[in-house]
């Protein structure tokens, strides 16, 4: 009895150890996103009086539909304010015909409106159907599903994915804003979510190390790969199509903006590369359960063989997303008929290829790497070794 009650006080102390130095990191992590976000914001363009109100239309002045169901020039609508200054007013605007601005505005629907107060004077105009709500539910419905079908793996998995988001929005981008490396904040974002997200999954358990060792060097590798495509083919950060917007950003605050493509590479690949590393250290524990007199080498032949199984759909997965990004820019080199040699060596062309394909490499070669990790520490005797050492 006493020596049970030794080792249930040792547990006891042991898991209180581990919830104090969690509590700890979180706090630590928590002072050090508050003070990143503690950034001045430069204005790049005078928005004094200019805001975003919810209103829903109550009224169709002149409609702009046509015979053939298409739009052409601006509605007049009646709408009643449902949020700032001027709440519970009904004003007049128009909502133009635009693919990126405006709405087809009917009775009761819900619009966002943009309005310019300027004393009496407000000038004011649909910028677009309200959607917040849409967003909000179907994120709600998909952590739901995620719950119910992966039960207490899927509410793991669901606090993971909303702690990369966070990550994403109050960590990398406040950082990113203030001048550091895109490249090197990526990968400290992704190093954080990885342990994060892993350890959620998988605890403190070799599993969960593996699974992180196979991740981290896989999106490395995917970084270093685009770097040497690069160096190799002329294409950098600076060629993407929006970089007269973004070097007014390098004007004002220094943003590294060259190395947002390489940075962006690597948190898209992250996901797709921590997904093989898991499923690799996990089925490899699972064989070795079943099978615990393997050794070091036929273990790693099962993990290996588990890897290439997960190449033939995995080496597919970030060139198809990319390709999908760009199947707009696809179809319009075909439908203007552009020469071979203008297309394939056109910038937006290269930058997909190169995310597809570096992204891939990162895929691929984290399976090594992974079922490595994995035979090492699975295969690890810590009782044995400190026996040998003492000895």
């Amino acid at each position: 009895m006493k020596l049970n009650d030794l080792k249930q006080s040792g547990q006891l102390k042991g898991k209180a150890v581990r919830w104090l130095i969690l509590i700890v990191v979180i706090a630590l992590f928590a002072v050090f996103t508050v003070k990143i976000n503690q950034v001045e914001i430069v204005e790049l363009v005078n928005r004094d009086g200019q805001t975003f109100e919810k209103a829903t239309v109550v009224e169709i002045l002149q409609d702009n539909i046509q015979a053939d169901g298409t739009r052409v020039g601006e509605q007049r609508v009646v709408v009643r304010m449902d949020t700032g200054e001027h709440k519970g007013e009904e004003l007049t605007v128009t909502s133009s015909a635009g693919y990126l601005f405006g709405a087809g505005c009917t009775v009761g629907m819900h619009v966002i409106v943009m309005q310019s107060v300027a004393g009496e004077t407000v000038v004011a105009s649909v910028y677009s159907q309200d959607r917040e709500w849409v967003i909000y539910i179907f994120a709600a419905l998909y952590i739901a599903a995620l719950c119910i079908v992966g039960g207490k793996q899927g509410v793991k998995g669901s606090l993971g994915l909303i702690f990369t988001f966070f990550c994403v929005i109050f960590v990398y981008v406040p950082l990113v804003y203030r001048g550091i490396s895109p490249f090197w904040t990526a990968v400290f974002v992704c190093m954080i979510t990885t342990i994060v997200t892993m350890y959620l999954i998988g605890g403190a358990t070799k599993k969960t190390v593996a699974s992180i060792a196979g991740t981290m060097i896989g999106v490395l590798i995917a970084g270093i790969s685009a770097q040497l495509f690069s160096l190799a083919s002329g294409i950098t950060g600076y060629n993407v199509s929006d970089i007269e917007t973004l070097m007014t950003l390098w004007n004002t605050n220094g943003i590294q903006v060259g190395g947002l493509l390489f940075s962006g590479l690597l948190i898209s690949t992250l996901g797709a590369v921590m997904d093989v590393a898991m499923s690799i250290s996990s089925s490899m524990q699972e064989i070795l359960k079943q099978n615990p007199s393997l050794t070091r080498r036929e273990l790693w032949k099962a993990g290996i063989q588990v890897g290439r199984d997960m190449m033939g759909t995995d080496s597919n997965t970030l060139i198809l997303a990319f390709a999908g990004n760009s199947v707009s820019m696809l179809i319009l080199d075909y439908a203007y008929a552009l020469p071979y040699q203008q297309i394939i060596n056109s910038n937006n062309i290269g930058i997909a290829i190169m995310q597809g394909l570096a992204g891939s490499f990162g895929i691929v070669l984290a399976v090594p790497f992974t079922v490595l990790a994995a035979a090492l520490l699975y295969k690890w005797n810590w009782k044995k070794k400190r026996i040998e050492e003492a000895a």
